[in-house]
């Protein structure tokens, strides 16, 4: 397939797709639209910035039949607001010259009566994530009685953010017969876990290779001893407005999102987004970004994935992600739709390990530059960087590690040193108290006597 001439869409979408300037499929968009409009149980696995979104929502669209009805037929599921937010704008960008309803649930704002009142009004289609989902489910203003298609997005950051009870929750209020179509960027322990209990027989589509960036991206990095230097070191290169004309930067904790807001020399150009922001602020930021108000975007890795950016020139890993996959989510916010982007990556000397590990992922080692002249080494230290640094592992680990060598293993804590008494049954309490125990017949014969008395 080489155009979506060959898809047999409705001459309403073609015009839509003609209007947005798409004329030829991602290989992600051939290879699921297909298997999606002909019902099978489908899971996508294809690298951010692929057009995954387009790849489902076609053939949701094409099958979708008018129908004032209100309860929604295709319900679908992703991590964060702001993706619910873009695939909705990405639906109605589709469908101008169709009838199809549409609505966003999300939590984080006092908008939840708006919601309401929009899913009573009749839906064809509902996105949302899944706190809010099954919050409106279990309030009954939710019915899914008519859902013949569900969609989760993201799935693989979807259940790293812990929402597996939420989906399982889910899952037991939808109707048995439906299809399901599952997209990720990568194929997780989790994510097989979820197609072995929820889907049959899918077909499974893996476009690309978890750790391959893609081609038209230009990566580099910097080897810089601490958050002081970071800053001055980006100072430096911001200066260039030219060449860095549009500048997505990621760092690893809130804290570090607002203290480099506040001290990088660019204060006006700046917007920010993390979980701490209100939910407003950040639809706000991302606008200001996305329509060039503001040249830089500092944000955690809350958005690095899914939220489609147009046209990020550079993506900046201020700190070097823990996890090497959250790297190639990153970079994927730029060199998109063929464009050509840049991507730099700074360490220090306790993020080496985690570079390592992210070219191990990708089989490519990233060039290092050699540090700019003029530009001051500090030697101020933050808060954090006084202290040793937490081991990711340590947060995420759910079994607790035996260990395996020291007298310490063998030996009990005061607590589990006491001897264990067995539980007595209630019979046997009433006995020690009371020397004989009450049983049900005692009590009826003891009433009968009263009333004979009587």
């Amino acid at each position: 397939m080489n155009t979506f001439d060959d898809f047999k869409l409705k001459k309403q979408l073609k015009n839509a797709l003609a209007d947005l300037g798409i004329d030829t499929p991602t290989p992600i968009q051939q290879e699921s639209y297909s298997t999606i409009l002909g019902g099978f149980d489908f899971v996508g696995i294809a690298q951010t910035g692929t057009g995954k979104t387009i790849a489902y929502l076609l053939p949701l669209i094409q099958d979708l039949k008018y129908t004032e009805q209100p309860h929604p037929r295709v319900i679908i599921l992703v991590p964060t607001r702001e993706l619910v937010i873009q695939i909705v704008n990405e639906i109605e960008k589709l469908t101008p010259y169709v009838s199809v309803r549409a609505i966003g649930v999300y939590g984080g704002t006092n908008n939840i009566t708006a919601q309401k009142k929009g899913i009573l009004e009749g839906q064809d289609i509902v996105v949302g994530t899944p706190r809010r989902f099954y919050d409106l489910v279990h309030a009954n203003v939710l019915r899914l009685k008519s859902i013949k298609k569900l969609v989760i997005d993201e799935v693989d950051i979807m259940l790293d953010f812990g929402f597996k009870t939420q989906l399982s929750n889910i899952f037991e209020h939808l109707p048995v017969k439906r299809q399901n179509i599952l997209f990720s960027a990568t194929m997780t322990t989790y994510v097989d876990e979820l197609i072995d209990d929820f889907l049959v027989n899918p077909v499974k589509k893996t476009i690309s290779i978890s750790g391959t960036p893609l081609d038209t991206i230009r990566q580099e990095s910097y080897a810089v001893p601490n958050f002081y230097s970071k800053t001055n070191l980006l100072n430096h290169l911001l200066e260039d407005k030219e060449k860095y004309r549009k500048v997505l930067i990621f760092v690893s904790t809130k804290v570090n999102a607002d203290r480099l807001a506040e001290t990088l020399n660019f204060a006006a150009e700046i917007s920010i987004i993390h979980s701490r922001k209100e939910q407003n602020y950040r639809t706000r930021s991302i606008e200001k970004f996305d329509n060039g108000t503001s040249r830089i975007l500092i944000a955690t890795d809350v958005i690095s994935r899914g939220i489609d950016l147009e046209k990020v020139s550079t993506v900046i890993s201020f700190d070097t992600p823990f996890y090497p996959e959250n790297y190639i989510h990153r970079i994927g916010r730029t060199g998109r739709a063929g464009q050509e982007g840049n991507s730099i990556l700074f360490f220090n000397e306790k993020e080496t390990t985690l570079k390592a590990n992210i070219e191990t992922l990708m089989d490519y080692t990233i060039p290092l530059n050699e540090w700019p002249e003029g530009v001051k080494r500090s030697s101020q230290l933050t808060p954090e960087e006084k202290h040793k640094p937490i081991n990711p592992d340590e947060l995420y680990d759910q079994k607790p590690v035996l260990k395996t060598g020291g007298a310490a293993v063998h030996e009990k804590s005061a607590k589990n040193n006491r001897e264990r008494v067995a539980k007595k049954s209630y019979n046997e309490s009433v006995k020690e108290r009371y020397k004989k125990p009450i049983r049900r017949g005692d009590k009826i014969q003891n009433l009968k006597k009263k009333r004979k008395k009587k």
